[in-house]
């Protein structure tokens, strides 16, 4: 089968459908057309909720699918170009600005809770900075808007109908095997059901799930990248308690470090107060740790979590940076048989094997009820193993508790958006006619920017069609 469009856009998260939505706004007469590998928002149904065991499910409906691995996540939505991805680089601070605020209306007007966190509460701001720069950490100051994880459902839901309603062709289960190029300009795609779609322009805008995807999509049609920056770490689990300080005034506190033995850039990441730590899969059912919260009283937890992330930036010939994520969390999968590993912290740092009946003594349960004792050190390199520690360190010093032998740490936390492609401030790509977006290009990383980034790609593209 073959058909026609406008527009082509490969992978429905935010960027997907922020672009698609913008497109239509302001010509309702195009015809779009939207490729995603996973299923539809009301078909994503993960198993693994009612039977508590991964069955792999194919695609995996966690990190596919209408919204993306945005529709099961926290929903926390970064209001500051800070924050979030390179958007500022390619468009400038002041553009991005204006893109995330008018990407976060569209949130509102689609049911989004109206409350912002950390832009209040100055006086105690104030204070909490003070803590940080006296432990050598650089809080970075971002207002957040909470979805909320069932919440972020509902409103992608409305996006999605939405979308469809203005006559947005959204093909699903679908995946696209070929990038067509002829004379050195993307014409259209070819999909696994052999299918054909043409279309004056196409936009990659798959997420992380899909960044390895894109990559070999590169290589096949020429596509100018560059090595870009691999996020490895933990998910830190901890009581409300050690956290509520931080919690009750900033919701997520964005802190970075530069670590005293090797000078790493270390930085803490999506915050869940009252949360539960949760399992992603990706394609090849490799497993990798995340956490969410819930809006819903009865939903929540006695625990906070948060990611310790160490960015690893790597130099010539070193070119897969999404291959040495894959390794790490491979081998922890190997040792856990496919789930996750937990370690106490006091066990990390003593460098032993955590065991079921140390982690029994503790005042804190884990909320992923099927992680297994382990030890990381038989999973990080020396280097990061000293990453975590000393950031962990710093961190109690501006709420003490976090750096307790009962902390709870997570195996492994990895960030696929590592490929990052060379595009020019209207995201075309070195081959005409093809832009890249989205978390899966290496230009965003989190809903908010990748929703800004749908919006300006929208406009880039409008522009062309008007010239």
């Amino acid at each position: 089968m073959e058909k026609r469009a406008d527009v082509i856009i490969i992978g429905a998260g935010p960027g997907g459908i922020f672009c698609a939505y913008e497109l239509l706004r302001q010509k309702p007469d195009l015809k779009v057309i939207v490729i995603e590998k996973g299923r539809s928002i009301e078909k994503r149904v993960c198993p693994k909720r009612t039977t508590l065991q991964c069955v792999g499910c194919k695609p995996c409906s966690i990190t596919t699918g209408f919204a993306g691995a945005g529709a099961f996540s926290d929903g926390k939505l970064s209001l500051s170009p800070d924050v979030g991805g390179n958007l500022p680089e390619i468009l400038g601070y002041e553009k991005t600005a204006e893109l995330i605020h008018e990407s976060d209306e569209i949130y509102l007007k689609f049911g989004a809770d109206r409350n912002v966190y950390g832009v209040d509460k100055q006086d105690v701001i104030r204070e909490i900075r003070r803590r940080a720069i006296g432990a050598n950490l650089k809080l970075v100051e971002c207002p957040i808007r909470h979805l909320g994880t069932e919440e972020g459902y509902k409103i992608y839901a409305k996006l999605q109908k939405h979308l469809m309603d203005e006559g947005a062709e959204l093909i699903f289960n679908t995946m696209v095997e070929e990038i067509l190029v002829e004379d050195g300009k993307a014409v259209g795609v070819r999909t696994d059901k052999e299918d054909v779609y043409y279309g004056s322009e196409v936009v990659s805008a798959v997420g992380r799930e899909g960044a390895d995807w894109f990559k070999d999509k590169c290589e096949e049609v020429g596509i100018e990248t560059t090595p870009g920056t691999v996020d490895v770490g933990v998910r830190v689990e901890v009581r409300d308690e050690v956290m509520q300080y931080l919690n009750d005034n900033l919701y997520e506190a964005k802190l970075i470090y530069h670590t005293p033995t090797f000078d790493d850039k270390v930085r803490t990441f999506c915050t869940n107060p009252s949360g539960e730590v949760a399992t992603e899969y990706y394609e090849g059912g490799l497993a990798v740790v995340n956490g969410h919260a819930y809006k819903a009283k009865d939903h929540k937890t006695h625990n906070t979590n948060f990611a310790i992330l160490v960015s690893k930036n790597f130099t010539k010939p070193f070119k897969t940076p999404i291959e040495y994520g894959k390794q790490i969390a491979q081998l922890s999968n190997m040792l856990c048989g496919g789930r996750i590993l937990v370690q106490t912290f006091g066990d990390f740092k003593r460098g032993r094997r955590t065991t079921e009946e140390r982690l029994c003594r503790n005042n804190l349960i884990p909320t992923l009820k099927d992680a297994v004792p382990g030890d990381l050190s038989l999973v990080f390199p020396h280097r990061i193993m000293v990453d975590i520690e000393e950031m962990l360190e710093a961190l109690d010093k501006i709420t003490p508790g976090i750096a307790s032998d009962e902390t709870l740490l997570y195996g492994v936390e990895v960030k696929f958006y590592s490929n990052r492609v060379i595009v020019n401030s209207d995201f075309e790509t070195s081959i005409k006619g093809l832009r890249a977006i989205g978390d899966g290009a290496g230009v965003t990383r989190g809903l908010q920017q990748a929703s800004a980034n749908g919006i300006s790609v929208a406009r880039s593209i409008l522009k062309g069609m008007n010239a």
